[in-house]
């Protein structure tokens, strides 16, 4: 008997409906976040532009922490290298349990959005540095147009694109989270100046009792919060920025419960739990006072913010974000899609692919954090108005694209609503994944 032929793969077809359900739910949690980060970004704004700039710069460097261990810090600089840990920490909470038990554990659906993150780093980062290749010193900055703020592009989302389907929405969040990886190892590589080695090695201590901690599914604050501290100090230490202790935290934490727990039958993991635990922390509060203390710039009015623009550095940070963004971005996604013979899911269109690929330009957290270390005081005014408008221009551009769509995503939306409540209805039923209606007889992911 002949068997039928397998279709074509997909790009952003739909994953399992435990995996959009639980997607939808991040999806909120970092929506909010965002309002309450561009509410911490246009009050920094505001009170660094007014009469009283002067007590939003004493706010930034009010000085708090011990001296004798070398964490008498500024305010700002606790935001930079306290606050963003935990940001990081659910990162990679996300990406692991992504990778391990989510939808992203089938190499062919990972390729897409690991490809288009990774392109979408070194477009920008090429283009910034053609753009600056005559500007003294400037080299410093390639890394700044390279990371997509997930909760200010959400929040953005989240006015403009109520409909999109849930795999792109999906693969927005996956991107978003792969690049901040990828930010991370920059700043762990390319941003270390002054390494001291024994700092270091010495983290490995309490980073391996927090691992036998969570491995044993201890959740208790007072018995993980020593070592998980005792990481980040010991790593800001070292000379690598504090943000790296985070990752390597939530890469300890385990997605799957072992055989001795009940196995994965028995419930979600820890890393699940930590997640639902942390999100709120980081979207809520962490990130939104980030943004306070770090995006207060003095404009100077229409001619200053002119002035700042205008300058080289300035320029690539802007083309990295509204040109080199995208085109990354869609490069690499197109390259997938050509190599692998693949098409995109029935509905959608290359345009879809832009105008996500347009709101991936919209960079802020990491943004600002590797300018600082890149340029300091120096120059960062300068990249802080750039980061500021050209994340502004990719998210008026992503609305115009979207926008256009938006009869189409509502159409795709109430089918994707019909078939959830058809395919929900058997309670036996609830975590398969969706038929493929295109290869009878064949899962969604061509499993």
């Amino acid at each position: 008997m002949t068997q039928p032929a397998r279709s074509a793969p997909r790009l952003f077809g739909r994953g399992s409906w435990t995996e959009a359900r639980r997607i939808a739910d991040i999806l909120r949690k970092e929506t909010i976040g965002g309002a309450l980060l561009l509410g911490g970004a246009a009050l920094a704004m505001v009170w660094a532009n007014s009469p009283w700039s002067a007590a939003y710069e004493s706010v930034r460097g009010h000085t708090i922490g011990p001296a004798s261990l070398h964490l008498d810090l500024d305010l700002a600089t606790w935001a930079a290298d306290g606050l963003l840990a935990v940001f990081f920490f659910v990162a990679g909470l996300e990406l692991k349990r992504e990778f391990v038990a989510g939808d992203l554990r089938s190499p062919r659906r990972a390729a897409v959005p690991v490809a288009a993150a990774v392109g979408g780093v070194l477009v920008p980062a090429l283009l910034y540095l053609l753009v600056t290749r005559n500007a003294e010193g400037a080299a410093a900055g390639w890394a700044i147009p390279t990371a997509t703020d997930i909760a200010f592009a959400l929040a953005v989302l989240a006015v403009i694109g109520r409909y999109l389907p849930a795999a792109l929405r999906t693969f927005l969040l996956t991107l978003a989270v792969v690049d901040d990886l990828l930010a991370i190892f920059i700043i762990a590589v390319f941003y270390t100046s002054d390494l001291a080695p024994v700092p270091l090695l010495a983290a490995l201590v309490p980073l391996a009792l927090f691992t036998v901690l969570v491995q044993r599914r201890v959740r208790s604050w007072w018995l993980l919060l020593p070592p998980a501290l005792a990481v980040w100090a010991l790593v800001h230490a070292s000379g690598v920025h504090a943000t790296v202790a985070g990752v390597l935290l939530a890469f300890a934490v385990p997605v799957v419960r072992s055989m001795r727990a009940g196995g994965p039958d028995a419930g979600p993991g820890l890393a699940e739990h930590f997640e639902h635990r942390f999100r709120p922390l980081s979207a809520g509060v962490a990130v939104p006072l980030f943004a306070f203390l770090s995006a207060g710039v003095y404009l100077g009015g229409l001619d200053g913010a002119v002035t700042a623009l205008g300058d080289p550095i300035a320029l690539g940070i802007v083309a990295g974000l509204v040109i080199g963004k995208p085109v990354g971005i869609m490069a690499a996604t197109w390259l997938v899609a050509r190599f692998t013979r693949a098409h995109l899911d029935e509905g959608l269109t290359w345009v879809d692919v832009l105008g996500l690929a347009m709101l991936a330009g919209i960079g802020f957290t990491v943004s600002l954090l590797i300018g600082d270390l890149a340029f300091g005081a120096e120059r960062g005014d300068y990249v802080k108005i750039a980061v500021l408008a050209g994340s502004l221009v990719a998210a008026l551009l992503a609305t115009v694209v979207l926008r256009l769509r938006n009869r189409a995503y509502r159409l795709l939306h109430e089918a994707e609503t019909a078939d959830r409540d058809l395919d929900d209805v058997p309670d036996i039923y609830q975590d398969r994944e969706p038929v493929d209606h295109h290869a009878p007889g064949h899962l969604a992911d061509g499993r």
